[in-house]
Formats: C-alpha cells, structure tokens, sequence
C-alpha cells in the first residue's frame, strides 16, 4: 500500500516514547505557565501579547529538538501576507518562531482541543471557506492588515506530504485582491522543509513521520514525531512582492503556488546536503 498515499507512518520503532513524554510534559508544562499571561495580554491588548508568542513558539522549538535553518529574510514591511506550504501541525510552530504574524486558519481549528485555545490566544484569524460570514471574515482580516497585522496564508487548504505543494486556492487571496487595489501589501512565498533527522536526509519513507496528512490520526502521529531526534527544517523566505504588481487574485495564487513549490524542491533535493 502507498505510504504517502495512506498518509502512515510506517515503523514507530525510530522514536523514543520516553524522549517523547520528556518532551511533552515539558510543552505542556510551558504552556500551562505561558497561557494565563498571554491571555491577560490579549485582553488588556498590550504590546506583550504580539511577543509572548513569539517566545513561546521558540521554546517549543527547542523542546521538540527543531534545527531550524532559514534562508532569505522575512519581509520588513507592514503588513506582510506571508504564504507557505503546508506540511504539518508543527509549521506553526516553525514559522511561529521566525515571524512576528498571526495565522489564517480554518474554523475547524478553533475546536481543537487546547490547539484552538492557543491559536485564539495568537490572535488567528478563523475562516470559512464557504458560508454566510465569508464577506464578514474578509473584513476582519482586511481589518487587521490595515492594523499593519503581518499574517500567515496556507492556501493548499490543508497539509501535503512534504515532497509536493498542492495547487494554491485562489479564492483564499480575494483578500490581497481587494487591497491591492487602494492599500499597498507586501506578498512574500515562503517555502517549508523538512529535511534531515539527526544529520541524515529525510526520504520518502521518513517523511511521513513529520508531515500530517491524508488519513493519519494527530495523537499518535504527534507522539511518535516528538519521540525522534534533531530536526532539521529547511525555511525560505523568497523575495516579496506588492499586491499591485498582480492583475488578479488567480494570477497571486498562480505566481506564490510556482516560487513556494520551487523552494521546496530544491530544499529536498539540494539544502539536505547541507551542514
């Protein structure tokens, strides 16, 4: 059967479940401590609650072993739509580290136990792809870039193997779209890898221990992700570019899908070479 068709991991004997409940007592610890003061933040709307995620999200990293090597420089301006491929549940984690954003999401995840919660305290912006409150949630988004609020696009709409980029909605760029005509915004691809464990190049048949897709169940898949080694993640920041320069949100999605899935592929053909 097609592992990366079936979306499963195939041998749970490469992890350590004492690394990994070391490793998860040791977020849950973090982020029982961290939850109470990013929710007064939120609340009392201080500058704290834009950093304390940023912190968190750092430390996680460093809790779950990630190596996170980044190539390119994150767009200074504001605001900035950064849009990524999608590989895993642990992206946020990565790109939550490097960039000061917030993520677009799909409101299914705001029911997620615990993830919800901490996605809502890192002010994510929920969206139904369909439905009446679409027109109402392009306003908020559209309210929080005019904040000069960077936020963080996966227009795949869900989560790939991490060998391939699955085509960009275009309906998901209607908000670029619409401010590109009056308002400038900075559009900047950014490619995700995952690429090496413990120095050793990530293939086909270990991908799937890191990438969350097709059928896979989280629980289990995050266990045994957590009870592996150092892992190497590959980020690059391509070259941002100005809503205006684009005709429509078809034409956005279009330009994004070839640069993101380029990074990618040569990150998994070239950067696992790397020291």
């Amino acid at each position: 059967m097609n592992v990366l068709r079936t979306g499963r991991p195939i041998d749970n004997r490469l992890g350590s479940p004492f690394r990994a409940v070391i490793r998860l007592s040791a977020y849950l610890t973090l982020t029982l401590v961290l939850l109470p003061i990013q929710a007064l933040a939120v609340l009392t709307r201080t500058r704290v609650a834009k950093l304390t995620p940023i912190f968190y999200h750092r430390l996680c990293a460093k809790i779950f072993g990630f190596r996170i090597r980044v190539h390119g420089n994150p767009s200074a301006a504001r605001p900035t739509l950064f849009v990524s491929n999608h590989v895993s549940y642990m992206d946020i984690t990565v790109l939550g580290s490097l960039l000061d954003a917030s993520f677009i999401a799909k409101a299914e995840v705001s029911k997620w136990p615990l993830f919800g919660q901490l996605a809502k305290l890192d002010r994510t912006v929920f969206v139904q792809r369909r439905g009446p409150r679409a027109a109402e949630q392009r306003d908020e988004i559209s309210g929080r870039l005019a904040d000069g609020d960077n936020l963080i696009l996966f227009p795949e709409g869900t989560s790939a193997d991490g060998l391939h980029v699955l085509p960009f909605k275009s309906a998901l760029f209607s908000v670029a779209e619409h401010r590109g005509q009056s308002e400038s915004l900075a559009l900047q691809p950014v490619s995700i890898a995952y690429t090496q464990l413990d120095g050793i190049p990530l293939g086909r048949c270990l991908l799937p221990h890191f990438a969350w897709y097709g059928d896979m169940t989280m629980m289990p898949h995050l266990f045994t992700l957590v009870g592996l080694g150092l892992v190497t993640i590959d980020v690059t920041f391509h070259e941002p570019a100005s809503c205006h320069e684009f005709q429509s949100r078809k034409e956005m999605a279009e330009y994004c899908h070839r640069i993101v899935s380029a990074g990618v592929s040569h990150s998994n053909h070239v950067k696992r070479l790397l020291p």
